[in-house]
């Protein structure tokens, strides 16, 4: 099965070359993200695609020094909402209205759902909430990146109020949430490049009932 030997392939890379991943493997990388899972399709999160390389020399402190922040082709930065609001839900409807051209007043139970379970919520459960649908977003760009041969470090280790303010992202009503390198291997450099991959046995793993 080819997913399998991609995802055998890939592995959160250490050290990057600083060549440039082609712009269409980069479009097909967002295509992939945008399509994935998400809560009610909610999709609660914005992504910024940074490139720019003096941004990332800011960006890399913040992170703690890693290298592959600068190292990298490209940063992904996921960013989740702070909160769920009847205005974001009526523009989500109206989106799903025009894209399966149904009436809006058709969607009213679908509309129901999601603010019965969303807006009673503290700001706080909602913003983790949007949180934990970024990490749907993440595996979904992994797997993807491994099939067009990307290599990609996810990261949580950063600041993410010195990166929310570099970015203006309260502002925005967005708090980070996590970063993705995305770049190709330094297989010279990169201590892990060779290393056996490291997973529990599927009798370790699956408890099956």
């Amino acid at each position: 099965m080819s997913l399998i030997n991609d995802l055998s392939w890939r592995y959160a890379t250490k050290r990057m070359n600083g060549n440039k991943v082609s712009a269409d493997k980069i479009e097909s990388l967002l295509d992939a993200i945008r399509l994935s899972a998400s809560g009610f399709g909610l999709q609660p999160y914005q992504v910024f695609v940074i490139e720019n390389p003096e941004l990332r020399a800011q960006i890399q402190p913040i992170a703690y020094g890693q290298p592959q922040i600068t190292e990298a082709s490209h940063i992904l930065v996921f960013a989740a909402w702070n909160d769920i609001t009847e205005e974001k839900i009526d523009a989500f409807m109206q989106l799903v209205s025009e894209t399966r051209n149904v009436p809006v007043e058709a969607l009213a139970d679908y509309r129901g759902a999601i603010a019965g379970s969303m807006l009673q919520l503290p700001m706080e459960v909602q913003a983790g909430w949007a949180a934990r649908q970024v990490y749907l977003a993440m595996g979904t760009a992994l797997a993807a990146a491994a099939e067009l041969k990307i290599d990609t470090t996810p990261m949580e280790g950063f600041v993410p109020a010195k990166l929310d303010e570099l970015l203006g992202l309260s502002e925005k009503g967005l708090h980070s949430v996590l970063i993705l390198a995305v770049g190709e291997r330094d297989a010279a450099n990169d201590y892990m490049a060779n290393a056996a991959k490291v997973r529990y046995s599927k009798d370790e793993l699956f408890v099956r009932m």
